[in-house]
């Protein structure tokens, strides 16, 4: 209950008052640190999309995704009219031709992501609540992967239907859209961490799409750039190892060693299965890599 106590001035006037509200404890449920986790996950997956944001911010994801998903249409529109027996490109090869898509999506959300609560200073009032810095890091990485994840998985998914519309080999049909959600899944993680990873280093959200962006093409374009070279001279033998230092064509070494995809490397040869372990041990290094540098960077800004 609200008590006044009244104020008199010198004059004897009594022109102001105190109002002693008194402090009231909350008795609601109390969700934790579960719960939390959880909104933070689902609030930063809405915001991926624009979803619960102005206008202005769903253009550009939207826009991307139906990016990706036309030409899927359109080849299975392709498919059915022509009778075709298979689909002009393989599940696991469509991730690899869209890459440039991919890229502009990860600088344009992984800032949007994180570089708000570095500008705002919002992280620490996070952290006074009952959740951890690991909570804040799983919750953000989780949700960019699971963003990309769609981006990526709903082309193949146009693809699927539309296969089996056309009456192509549910057998082979299914293997393949399995092959593309596992790599794409994969393409998912990494391209999350380092995305993350690249735009916490500043608030800057311009900084970190420039960043992000020169990270991901320019050593595609360098990568791509050696490996025809090497190729050019004969050196067949170091186009597998040059691949290593660019991120998507990690994800084309580990695809067509393992799940049978034809590869983009010159001369469509793929690294082996000896060389595709290294390829395997390097992208999950980057994914735990990113992660802990995530970690170790918001240990400091939650100070």
């Amino acid at each position: 209950m609200a008590v006044e106590h009244p104020v008199t001035t010198p004059s004897g006037g009594d022109q102001t008052r105190i109002h002693n509200i008194g402090y009231r404890s909350y008795d609601g449920p109390r969700l934790g640190r579960a719960y939390a986790r959880r909104s933070l996950y689902s609030q930063s997956l809405r915001g991926a999309y624009g979803l619960g944001r102005s206008v202005k911010s769903k253009v550009l994801p939207m826009l991307l995704f139906v990016v990706m998903c036309v030409p899927a249409a359109i080849m299975v529109a392709v498919a059915v009219a022509t009778k075709a027996k298979e689909l002009p490109l393989d599940y696991t090869r469509y991730a690899i031709v869209m890459q440039a898509v991919i890229s502009l999506y990860v600088a344009s959300q992984a800032p949007q992501s994180v570089s708000r609560d570095l500008r705002f200073k919002t992280v620490p009032l996070y952290f006074s609540r009952p959740i951890e810095t690991a909570d804040y890091v799983r919750a953000k990485f989780a949700a960019l992967a699971s963003a990309l994840f769609i981006l990526t998985a709903a082309p193949l998914l146009v693809l699927y239907v539309g296969a089996l519309l056309a009456k192509l080999d549910f057998a082979d049909q299914t293997k393949g859209f399995g092959q593309g959600l596992v790599s794409v899944a994969l393409l998912s993680l990494l391209f999350a961490g380092l995305g993350l990873v690249i735009a916490a280093v500043t608030p800057r959200r311009g900084f970190g799409i420039a960043a992000v962006i020169a990270v991901l093409t320019i050593s595609y374009g360098a990568v791509s750039t050696l490996q025809a070279i090497a190729d050019a001279q004969g050196s067949t033998g170091a186009t597998p190892w040059i691949g290593l230092f660019s991120p998507i064509t990690l994800i084309d070494g580990v695809q067509s060693a393992f799940l049978g995809a034809t590869s983009a490397f010159p001369g469509g040869i793929g690294p082996s299965n000896g060389e595709g372990v290294v390829y395997v041990l390097v992208t999950l290094g980057l994914i735990a890599a990113s992660y802990g540098l995530l970690m170790r960077r918001y240990r400091k800004v939650g100070l």
